[in-house]
């Protein structure tokens, strides 16, 4: 009897095993899919303060969903329209001049310069290294190029699904919450409900945020490329823009990519656009920190800064861009959870 239980023990501990081993293998195996899922839902979330906004206003649910949804798909249409035909044109520029910053590099009076400059450097021996390594490591640059670009085109077909996963949610997100408000037992459904809706509305509210933090610095590194006569505004605008929607880090990279593709020398910059631009950049940093983020992202999310670090660091090892976006959301989701939940149990012990 002893060995048929133990038989029994180890056959069912066994099988435990493999259906975990397996539930952890789909996940790793789905997590692409995983991934578009999470960036949609995360989406929609931000989509459903407007469509909540115009429900208040009187419009019927489908109206206000539809009315977003045109309002979303039309204002993207318009900056495809308005900034990849720049953008296009800028890239063709660069890609125009290209060679012939090469051969300026490889000219006799560059290197002659940088060694007057830097008189310490064996600067025709670095050269000369270069050169070697990418002659012979031409077969795996080669491959690394063409693996990027399959990159790329994996990454605009994934971004082609979040956005129709996007339209999805955003339409039918009150369905899903009461479905998965049906889970609940009913003595604790209320209460779910609320900390449920309360966690969706920071999220939509924060995405809203990001979002406009993002556009105020793309508009206004436009303007001020422009002004002062930097190569490439649009261009670099748009990359201000992209950089911006990743918390904290974001900013600052999208800058320092700026910054140096003002000093790179034959494409109308120069080193005193580079400066100025950096002065205005230190100068943006300065203002989002202490007056853009904190009034707009405050009505969002409520979360201490040590918080913020953390949880954008761990998200970032984690899933990567997406892991840094929706960290500091589900740290606030977190922290509401433990005030509204853990602590009131604790005080009733």
């Amino acid at each position: 009897m002893k060995i048929q239980n133990a038989f029994r023990f180890g056959l069912v501990g066994t099988l435990g095993v493999g259906v975990g081993l397996l539930i952890i293998t789909s996940i790793i195996s789905l997590q692409t899919i995983i991934t578009y899922i999470g960036a949609a839902l995360f989406l929609a979330l931000g989509l459903d303060p407007a469509v909540s906004w115009l429900e208040k206003k009187k419009f019927p649910r489908w109206a206000a969903i539809l009315i977003v949804l045109v309002a979303v798909v039309g204002a993207g249409t318009a900056v495809i329209f308005s900034i990849v035909p720049i953008i296009v044109d800028q890239v063709a520029r660069l890609s125009n001049i290209f060679p012939d910053l090469i051969q300026a590099v490889n000219s006799s009076s560059f290197i002659t310069d940088v060694q007057k400059n830097f008189p310490t450097l064996d600067v025709p021996m670095i050269v000369k290294s270069i050169t070697d390594f990418l002659g012979q490591n031409l077969k795996e640059i080669t491959t690394t190029i063409v693996q990027s670009g399959l990159a790329l085109v994996a990454g605009l077909f994934g971004g082609l699904i979040i956005i129709i996963l996007t339209l999805y949610f955003t339409a039918s997100l009150n369905s899903m919450k009461r479905a998965t408000y049906q889970l609940v037992p009913a003595s604790k459904r209320e209460r779910f409900t609320d900390i449920s809706e309360q966690i969706s509305k920071s999220v939509g509210k924060y995405v809203v945020g990001q979002a406009g933090l993002a556009a105020c610095n793309g508009v206004l590194s436009f303007i001020f490329l422009s002004i002062i006569g930097a190569p490439f505004p649009a261009l670099l605008a748009f990359i201000a823009f992209l950089f911006s929607l990743v918390p904290l880090v974001g900013t600052i990279t999208g800058s320092v990519i700026i910054v140096a593709t003002c000093l790179i020398p034959g494409i109308g910059s120069s080193p005193l656009t580079a400066f100025v631009a950096a002065i205005y950049y230190l100068i943006y940093m300065q203002v989002e920190a202490y007056v853009l983020s904190p009034n707009i992202m405050n009505r969002a999310v409520s979360v201490p800064g040590a918080v913020v670090v953390i949880a954008a660091l761990a998200g970032g090892a984690l899933l990567g861009i997406l892991g840094a976006l929706i960290a500091i959301p589900v740290a606030a989701a977190s922290i509401m959870i433990i005030k509204q939940v853990v602590i009131p149990r604790q005080n009733e012990l």
